[in-house]
């Protein structure tokens, strides 16, 4: 294997099993199967131990060699390594022995676990000579590629769907990105963008760059592993939009088992969707294994794929590990996010709402047992979202400045509570 590719050896199609060259493609040519970085473990174990891991800063680049870019990474070298929680209110509120809040409300530097995919795709872009970076979304994605283009000096493009919510719209437009809004839904808006990035030759972190960008995901569940002692949770709750999040989930626990990071053993990853757009979450309760496109409606809109492209690879990691996969309405996302606020002082977007209340089902009917552990994975922070849980949280209590005032508004928050 050539020096200047790292520990990768080639673009492996996950249908055929061909190889391509570790170039801008992410389909094959053959069967038109997705396209995935194939490692060369043997190399890897030799440098990646625990005790090295261990000695490296606390980003995503401490797992470098798991990650698909040839020299030192260029883009967002202070990403990852965000908190696990363990979420003993939630889990009494839940009815579950032991439970854990993998917190990327708190990436840096766009606050979701996009930052992950973004600083390894983008990393890789400027290694393959690319100038302009673009890339379609429902959000997040846009807020992550205007900002890491922008510190890596790169020209970017974000296309998104015309009716995002506004913290998304203004957290591109801030970094000085192109933002198009496209009307119409993500499905359309990628569609447009497989296009674009045909004829124009661009870095979409999600098209043609997309072999690279997937493997971003991995970190976190690199993260979990070594955050909980160098073990694999039990039951892992992943938000599916186009179910890549999961599908590479899986894959950091099969790494680390294979390297002898963690020790060999079962673990069952579960997917949650928003019943307006839960393609892959009703294939699973039907038991198929293929998935039918939807037309979305809800307000997780950074869930809201008809058609995710992973659909078919999520459900195979989950009927494999032994996990479900469920959906829930909008007034029981807003209910998850009020419950993860409440419990433990975070505040969640909408696909946390997602992530929350459908462990909150899967643990009421079984499919979680309540006397094993769970890690909740929460990818984007709840003040991107503020339009979702407006009107829902409760009003302020106004007052003039006085002592008067605030006893008497106290005695009758007494006698609310006791008539309640």
């Amino acid at each position: 294997m050539e020096k200047h590719e790292g520990f990768m050896k080639a673009l492996k199609c996950r249908e055929c099993g061909r190889e391509y060259p570790l170039g801008a493609t992410h389909v094959c040519e053959f069967d038109f199967g997705p396209l995935e970085v194939a490692y060369d473990y043997e190399r890897i174990s030799k440098t990646l131990t625990r005790t090295a891991i261990e000695a490296r800063p606390r980003t995503m680049w401490r797992y470098r060699e798991l990650l698909p870019i040839a020299g030192e990474p260029t883009v967002g070298l202070q990403v990852g390594y965000t908190p696990l929680v363990k979420a003993d209110r939630l889990a009494k509120h839940l009815g579950i022995r032991e439970l854990w809040i993998k917190n990327d409300a708190v990436n840096y530097p766009t606050l979701s676990f996009k930052d992950r995919v973004v600083s390894v795709a983008l990393s890789r872009s400027q290694e393959l000579g690319f100038k302009t970076v673009a890339c379609a979304s429902t959000g997040n994605l846009a807020n992550s590629v205007a900002a890491n283009a922008a510190s890596a000096g790169l020209k970017s493009y974000v296309f998104i769907p015309s009716d995002l919510e506004l913290g998304k719209v203004v957290n591109s437009l801030v970094y000085g990105a192109n933002v198009i809004g496209i009307k119409g839904h993500y499905d359309e808006v990628n569609r447009l963008c497989a296009e674009i990035a045909g004829k124009f030759g661009w870095a979409f972190v999600n098209v043609n760059m997309r072999p690279y960008y997937a493997e971003g995901s991995k970190s976190m569940g690199f993260e979990i592993c070594e955050q909980l002692g160098w073990r694999t949770p039990q039951h892992t709750v992943v938000p599916m939009a186009s179910g890549s999040l999961l599908t590479k989930i899986h894959k950091s626990y099969q790494e680390f088992a294979k390297l002898g990071l963690v020790k060999e053993s079962s673990w069952h990853i579960h997917g949650a969707q928003a019943t307006g757009c839960n393609p892959i979450s009703q294939a699973e309760k039907a038991g198929m294994d293929f998935f039918k496109p939807v037309k979305p409606n809800t307000i997780a809109k950074s869930l809201a794929i008809g058609t995710p492209a992973d659909g078919f690879y999520a459900l195979k990691v989950m009927k494999e590990t032994g996990g479900h996969a469920d959906d829930v309405t909008d007034d029981e996302v807003r209910e998850g996010i009020r419950m993860l606020a409440e419990c433990e002082g975070i505040f969640a977007e909408t696909a946390g709402g997602v992530t929350v209340s459908v462990a909150k089902k899967l643990i009421a009917s079984g499919k979680i047992p309540a006397s094993d552990s769970a890690v909740l994975c929460i990818t984007g922070n709840g003040l991107k979202t503020l339009e979702a849980m407006t009107g829902h949280v409760g009003q302020t209590c106004e007052i003039r400045p006085s002592l008067r005032e605030f006893e008497a508004m106290l005695k009758d928050e007494e006698k609310v509570a006791v008539t309640a």
